[in-house]
């Protein structure tokens, strides 16, 4: 799945690439390629907290040759950690229709909050699919939570390196391993609920656990 595109003049075309980008002989299937919370917050070009408050099945673009289908959730904003310079207050998010094409279905009219991260298209509409980090907000962590709001940002120089079977190394001194799909045979295991790839002054990158005094043991970080 492709990381954040910088320029995507319309949806029917973000729709053929993901279509395009489809393995071969899972034609009814979303296949992402893993990413820690941490990457999937550097990577996209937003990030809120939100309830959904309704949704609604649009056409893809104003073609009316054009069959694909899109998904348009109302939102309400909560929270924006990421997106300030490209939105202001997200009234809606669209996804694909079809659940191949890696649509991502919310419940609507609930009290259930959700974390959204996806892309801000060109013309302002935000986009959001499988392939970006979607989590119920009450199964985040603290730590998840609180780097959301700080540790996520001031960290997107580290790479993390995923780990799916051993000997795994890192290769940079920049990077850190993700070992939670070696070790529990899921993505999401305790390495990224409770776990920070942290930029050192050296210019090194090292796991931190545990709640994180950044302000002042790790300012120099963002400085100059």
């Amino acid at each position: 799945m492709p990381r954040s595109p910088r320029t995507v003049p319309s949806w029917a075309l973000l729709l053929r690439l993901l279509a395009l980008l489809r393995p071969p002989g899972l034609g009814e299937a979303c296949s992402c390629a893993p990413a820690h919370p941490q990457q999937h917050f550097c990577h996209s070009s937003l990030a809120i907290r939100a309830k959904i408050s309704s949704e609604k099945v649009v056409p893809a673009s104003a073609d009316p040759t054009d069959t694909q289908k899109m998904i348009r959730y109302e939102i309400k904003q909560i929270k924006m950690f990421k997106g300030f310079e490209k939105v202001k207050d997200v009234q809606y998010v669209y996804t694909p229709f079809d659940s191949s094409l890696c649509g991502v279905k919310l419940e609507a009219n609930s009290q259930k909050q959700y974390l959204l991260t996806g892309q801000v298209l060109n013309d302002g509409k935000v986009f959001i699919h499988l392939c970006n980090y979607i989590e119920p907000w009450e199964d985040l962590s603290f730590l998840q939570r609180e780097s959301l709001n700080h540790h996520y940002h001031l960290n997107c120089g580290c790479q993390i390196i995923t780990c799916y079977t051993v000997p795994c190394t890192i290769s940079a001194p920049n990077e850190c391993l993700w070992t939670d799909w070696l070790l529990e045979r899921k993505l999401y295991g305790y390495q990224a609920q409770h776990y920070v790839c942290m930029k050192h002054v050296d210019g090194t990158c090292s796991w931190y656990q545990g709640r994180l005094p950044l302000r002042k043991e790790f300012v120099d970080i963002i400085q100059p």
